[in-house]
């Protein structure tokens, strides 16, 4: 039974991919067990799947035998295809009657740069459709064991990028508004943010977390304070893809691994 079989089989309504048809989907943060169902669909039914450079290897296994895997990854610093080449990609490959699957990590519309796709798209006259995903900025939460709300503490969580610090942005409105902020692709301008933070009046021992490559094998999470925070990634060596979260929430995470050691331990 093909994947697409058992699929079918599990969900009624399952979306057909027509051909000359389009779909950004996210694949989420990196775990093939955070998939939706209609991101499955769409690679059991792709003939080609233009992916980025964040999307688990294990995901990618996931695809139909049919489906041919284009990278078409952008990663800050290093060579990659501009954003209007892979546009003009996907419109090309759909106007020879492919069915194209823009495969992105986390969710096509958050800092994924499906919007403009999916613009592209739209004054192109192809047909597509969005397939939501899981974000990273709350996957990466919750597999650190850190609520992304906690009544009492927080009534808002804030996202933001980190890519563009060079830019003229003001991060003090961030500030005041005292809820916790989570960062998008800011390693490489770390440094310069948390000075940033700490200018606009966030107290320098406010907690602060990193969770690198999260939900995956390889992930790693960092706790420390604003004032620390870059220094601590240095001397960890953390790398991208990573999550970082600035904020109250924090502090939880000790709250609730020690009770859930302490749960463990009474059950044994």
């Amino acid at each position: 039974m093909t994947a697409w079989d058992a699929l079918a089989a599990h969900r009624s309504g399952v979306p057909v991919f027509a051909p000359g048809h389009v779909w950004l989907a996210g694949a989420g943060p990196g775990d093939p067990g955070l998939l939706t169902l209609d991101a499955l669909a769409g690679l059991a039914q792709a003939d080609v799947i233009v992916h980025d450079a964040l999307v688990d290897a294990r995901v990618l296994a996931l695809a139909g035998a049919q489906a041919r895997l284009e990278f078409a990854g952008k990663r800050g610093g290093k060579p990659s295809a501009t954003q209007a080449d892979i546009s003009e990609r996907l419109i090309a490959l759909a106007r020879a009657g492919a069915r194209v699957l823009r495969l992105k990590g986390g969710d096509p519309f958050v800092f994924g740069r499906g919007g403009e796709e999916a613009a592209a798209l739209a004054a192109a006259g192809v047909p597509f459709r969005i397939i939501p995903g899981v974000t990273a900025g709350l996957a990466a939460l919750a597999a650190a064991d850190i609520p992304a709300t906690m009544r009492g503490i927080n009534r808002a969580v804030i996202f933001a990028a980190g890519h563009g610090a060079d830019e003229d942005f003001d991060w003090a409105p961030l500030v005041r508004a005292g809820q916790p902020i989570v960062l998008y692709m800011v390693m490489h301008n770390l440094e310069r943010i948390v000075a940033a933070l700490l200018a606009a009046g966030l107290p320098r021992d406010t907690p602060a977390a990193v969770i690198a490559s999260a939900t995956t094998p390889a992930q790693r999470i960092v706790i420390s304070t604003l004032q620390k925070l870059a220094a601590t990634v240095r001397e960890q060596n953390i790398e991208p893809p990573a999550i970082v979260v600035i904020g109250e929430i924090v502090r939880l995470r000790e709250k609730l691994l020690a009770g859930s050691a302490a749960a463990e331990k009474a059950v044994t």
